[in-house]
């Protein structure tokens, strides 16, 4: 019997879903690869605890930027690894995968994504707009005549999405997500301190003491990095104040697109908006008071889903039970 395998490709991490048996992967988007032998040495959690932290003969990368393929090769070896840790190396049959990418996406990307999978040991391939899969997983009423809005902020984009009647009215996308808060948590710590961190010291002070919006008590840290001046290792303490001013800059482009995706939005469907609200998932909606911010500016109600982390995936694992209805609807895209 063929094993149907749904497949959250995120920037920042990869989940997958197997139907019947729910979520049975959670693992960083990371491959450790040996330089010289150009073989997959690790990949996920091993692999991300070796950035940064590798010998010259070893390069661990992340194969996916922005919500597409960056690094062909690396993407389709991480991908067989999975199939084959979830699957298993030996199969009788080949497993039938739904990827889900960004509603941003060329049909140059989308087909890239498509070959990849199908490389890697997939029977069939489609793909699934993460906006689609992030209302499905989340459990909004999309197959009903009225307005749902999902806000999916991940590791490298945020697609915003209003879906009536299984169908995407309106979507926008943005090549922005939890990976540029990052970047410029990073570049404030290199201006402020002459300090340099990594991506994994970023993510953690964006986690502990980041926020969209005041606090009722703000908070500080203490972060470790290496002094530019001196070139030795340093400490400094950071306030979640000085974080939310550098964060600043990616969030209100987040909030700037939602108000435009409002504004293309038919009439009869920004009404059931406000009465509905929009629906946060992925990562991103996990910054504190983000969504109270987006509430505020767009006097509409906004709400965190449950598991926003694994919304996209499981959307995918729901929508390959509705494999006729969603071809029907032409949300998912196949390869020839």
């Amino acid at each position: 019997m063929t094993a149907d395998i749904g497949v959250d490709l995120g920037t920042a991490n990869i989940i997958v879903y197997r139907k019947g048996k729910g979520i049975v992967l959670r693992e960083p988007s990371v491959v450790a690869m040996s330089v010289t032998k150009k073989k997959i040495l690790a990949v996920g959690e091993e692999a991300r605890l070796m950035i940064g932290r590798t010998p010259g003969t070893i390069v661990a990368i992340r194969p996916l930027s922005e919500g597409v393929i960056a690094d062909y090769t690396t993407t389709e070896k991480m991908l067989g690894y999975i199939l084959d840790k979830v699957c298993g190396r030996r199969r009788l049959f080949k497993p039938r995968v739904l990827v889900s990418v960004p509603s941003g996406v060329t049909n140059v990307e989308r087909r890239a994504v498509i070959q990849a999978t199908r490389a890697a040991g997939a029977g069939e391939a489609y793909t699934i707009e993460e906006p689609m899969a992030a209302a499905i997983g989340a459990g909004l009423p999309i197959s009903t005549p009225g307005g749902n809005m999902v806000l999916d902020i991940g590791g490298g984009t945020t697609d915003i999405a209003v879906i009536s009647l299984d169908g995407i009215v309106v979507s926008n996308s943005l090549r922005i997500g939890g990976n540029k808060i990052d970047e410029v948590i990073t570049r404030h710590i290199k201006n402020t301190y002459n300090l340099m961190i990594g991506d994994r010291t970023a993510e953690e002070i964006k986690i502990k003491i980041g926020s969209a919006y005041p606090m009722e008590t703000e908070m500080r840290m203490e972060v470790r990095g290496r002094d530019l001046v001196a070139g030795l290792p340093k400490t400094v303490e950071v306030t979640s104040e000085e974080i939310r001013a550098a964060m600043a800059e990616p969030i209100n482009l987040i909030v700037e697109r939602v108000k435009a995706t409002l504004e293309q939005t038919p009439p009869e469907l920004s009404s059931d908006i406000i009465e509905r609200g929009i629906t946060l998932t992925g990562g991103g909606a996990l910054v504190r008071e983000l969504d109270r911010l987006l509430s505020l500016e767009t006097n509409i109600p906004v709400h965190v889903a449950d598991d926003p982390l694994s919304c996209v995936a499981l959307g995918t694992g729901r929508a390959l039970e509705e494999m006729s209805a969603i071809r029907e609807s032409q949300v998912m895209v196949g390869a020839d």
